[in-house]
C-alpha cells in the first residue's frame, strides 16, 4: 500500500503522472480544503495558475444527504433531473434549496479568495486535485462545474483513490492517480500525516501562487518596488540548507523561521504567517535546518545544539546579503524549532532582536534560557495542555529578557481550529514590528501575561 508523508509529498508524486501536460495553458484548481496544498505542489511545478474550486451539494429537502444536483461560482450549476422527479421536489423547493447553499458558497468563496477574481477556465485545461476521493461524488461535481465555467478539457488528479470509484469517473475526461488499492479503507489511511487544512492556509497558499504568477507575467518589475523572493541555498559546514527567502522594499527586519520535526519550509502554517508578516513589512527566511537525508533520523531531529549552529549559519548568511545586511534579525520556532532558536538567541553576541515560538518546545534550550537576551514571545494554544505547562516553566527561566506567554483559547498544538492560527500569527507580528522596527535592546525586565481572547493581562 502506497502511503505518503503529507500533502506536499502526494503532489510531488502526483506530479510525476502530469507529464503529458507539458505546453498545454492548465489551471489547477484546489478542492478546500484538504486539496489545495496538493494542487499547490502541482501549479508550482507546471507553472500553472492556482485556484480554488468550490462547490456545493444541492441536498433533497427532505433528506439532505441526498444529493439532487450541486452548485459552484458564477451561477453553475447541475441537477440531477431524474432524482428531482423520482424526489417530487417541486421547482419552488429546488430553487430555496439553491438559494440557501449559493449564500453558502458565496460565504466560503469570499473567505478564500478574498477578493481576489476567480481564475478564467474558458478554453483551458482545467487540472481539478484533491488530497483523495473516497465515493467521487464531490470530485464529479467538481468537474462539472469547471467545464461549465468553460474549461476545454478537464482532468481529475488525486493521489489516491479506490480502484472501482476510478472506473466510474465519467465527467473527467482524463484520471491520474497515483495509487489505487484494490482495498481501500479511507483517504486519511494513506497519508502519514493527514492533519487538517485551514481556511488560513489555504488563503496563504493562493497568496503565494499569485505572487508566483506575476512575477512570471514580468507584474511589478520595478526593482524598487519589488520584492526579493527566491528560493535559496545556505551554507552551513559540511552541508548546504535549502530555503526560501523574502524581503519586501524598505524592510527592516528579516524573521528567520525554524520548524519542528515532521514539518518544512513548505509548511502551510508556516507560509501562512510568513504572509501576515510581509504585510507587515517584514522579510521572512523558511529554513530547512536539516537535509532531505538528515530528516530521518531521529537524534539529529532532537540535537537542538546542530539546529541552532545551522541557525546561527543563516543569520551570519543574511548579514552578508545586500537586501537583508542592515536588517535586524528575529527567530519563530515551532515545536523543537523554538529549542533551537532560544538556544541560538543565548549564543554570546547574537544579533537576533527578537524570537517568537509558536506551539514550541522552549525547554529543549534548557540551561541556556537564563542566558537569552532577545524579547521572547511564548505563544501556546490553551487545549495544548501538556506543552503550555512546560512554556510556563521556560518562561520562569526566560529571566533577564523582556518575556511573554500569551495562550490562544480553544487551539491545540497545531493551531488546527478557526481563527486560531491567525491570532498566533498576529501575535507574531505585533511582537517582531515593536522588537524588530527600531533598534531597541533588551531591558532585561521581564514581563509577564497570558492572552485571553483578544487582550493580555
Amino acid at each position: 500500500m502506497v502511503v505518503f508523508e503529507d500533502r506536499q509529498d502526494a503532489g510531488s508524486r502526483l506530479v510525476g503522472q502530469l507529464g503529458f501536460l507539458d505546453g498545454e495553458d492548465v489551471v489547477v484548481l484546489g478542492l478546500p480544503r484538504g486539496g489545495v496544498p496538493v494542487a499547490a505542489v502541482v501549479a508550482r511545478a507546471l507553472g500553472a495558475p492556482l485556484d480554488v474550486i468550490v462547490v456545493r451539494k444541492l441536498g433533497v429537502p427532505f433528506q439532505p444527504e441526498l444529493a439532487m444536483g450541486a452548485i459552484g461560482e458564477g451561477g453553475t450549476s447541475v441537477v440531477d433531473r431524474h432524482m428531482v422527479r423520482r424526489a417530487r421536489v417541486s421547482e419552488e423547493e429546488l430553487e430555496a434549496v439553491e438559494g440557501r447553499e449559493r449564500a453558502v458558497l458565496q460565504a466560503r468563496v469570499q473567505r478564500l479568495r478574498q477578493g481576489r477574481p476567480r481564475v478564467d477556465l474558458r478554453g483551458r485545461v482545467a487540472v481539478v486535485v484533491d488530497d483523495g476521493i473516497a465515493t467521487g461524488s464531490t470530485a464529479r461535481v467538481a468537474c462539472q462545474v469547471a467545464r461549465e465555467l468553460g474549461a476545454a478539457r478537464v482532468v481529475l488528479a488525486v493521489p489516491v483513490a479506490p480502484a472501482d470509484t476510478l472506473a466510474r469517473l465519467p465527467e473527467a475526461d482524463e484520471v491520474v492517480c497515483v495509487s489505487a488499492p484494490a482495498r481501500f479503507r479511507a483517504v486519511g489511511a494513506h497519508y502519514e500525516d493527514f492533519s487538517p487544512t485551514s481556511d488560513d492556509e489555504v488563503v496563504a497558499l493562493l497568496k503565494e501562487a499569485d505572487r508566483r504568477s506575476s512575477r512570471a507575467s514580468g507584474v511589478a518589475a520595478d526593482p524598487a518596488v519589488r520584492d526579493s523572493d527566491e528560493d535559496v541555498v545556505i551554507p552551513s559546514g559540511q552541508v548546504r540548507i535549502e530555503g526560501h527567502l523574502r524581503v519586501p522594499p524598505g524592510a527592516t527586519g528579516v524573521v528567520v523561521f525554524a520548524h519542528g520535526s515532521g514539518s518544512s519550509r513548505h509548511s502551510p502554517r508556516n507560509r501562512y504567517v510568513a504572509d501576515v508578516l510581509h504585510q507587515a513589512g517584514l522579510g521572512t527566511l523558511l529554513l530547512d535546518l536539516l537535509t532531505p537525508e538528515e530528516e530521518g533520523d531521529r537524534a539529529k531531529v532532537f540535537d537542538i545544539a546542530l539546529l541552532a549552529g545551522r541557525l546561527r549559519d543563516a543569520t551570519d548568511w543574511l548579514a552578508q546579503r545586500q537586501e537583508t545586511a542592515a536588517c535586524r534579525v528575529g527567530y519563530f520556532g515551532a515545536s523543537t524549532g523554538a529549542g533551537a532558536a532560544l538556544w541560538a538567541a543565548a549564543e554570546p553576541g547574537s544579533r537576533v532582536g527578537a524570537v517568537v515560538s509558536r506551539g514550541g518546545r522552549p525547554d529543549l534550550a534548557g540551561q541556556r534560557l537564563a542566558d537569552v537576551r532577545a524579547p521572547t514571545l511564548l505563544v501556546v494554544g490553551g487545549d495544548d495542555r501538556v506543552v503550555l505547562a512546560l512554556n510556563r516553566e521556560a518562561l520562569a527561566e526566560l529571566r533577564n529578557c523582556p518575556s511573554e506567554l500569551a495562550v490562544v483559547p480553544g487551539a491545540t498544538h497545531l493551531f488546527e481550529e478557526p481563527g486560531t492560527l491567525a491570532r498566533a500569527a498576529e501575535l507574531a507580528r505585533d511582537w517582531f514590528v515593536a522588537h524588530l522596527g527600531a533598534d531597541t535592546r533588551p531591558t532585561g525586565q521581564q514581563v509577564r501575561a497570558e492572552a485571553q481572547g483578544e487582550g493580555r493581562s
